[in-house]
């Protein structure tokens, strides 16, 4: 019987960690564009939970391209 639903290909993988990782930085950007001129406490840990979330997207998106074949030398000097 043959699969209807086959497995995303390494390919689409990446495509979904970049989609993930741009809405987690527009969410980012559309935060700041709302900042109030003096962040409250719950304005630091909202911006400090998007970042987190913006973080953890890029590493998804990072992990996906290298699993896609798109690995990248090292940038970090060493």
């Amino acid at each position: 019987m043959t699969d209807l639903y086959p497995a995303a290909d390494e390919r689409e993988l990446l495509r979904q960690a970049a989609t993930a990782h741009t809405a987690a930085t527009a969410d980012v950007e559309a935060f700041l564009r709302r900042l109030p001129e003096v962040p409250d406490p719950a304005d630091v840990t909202e911006y400090a939970n998007l970042l987190s979330r913006e973080e953890r997207a890029r590493a998804d998106r990072q992990a996906a391209a290298d699993a896609a074949g798109l690995r990248l030398p090292s940038m970090e000097s060493e």
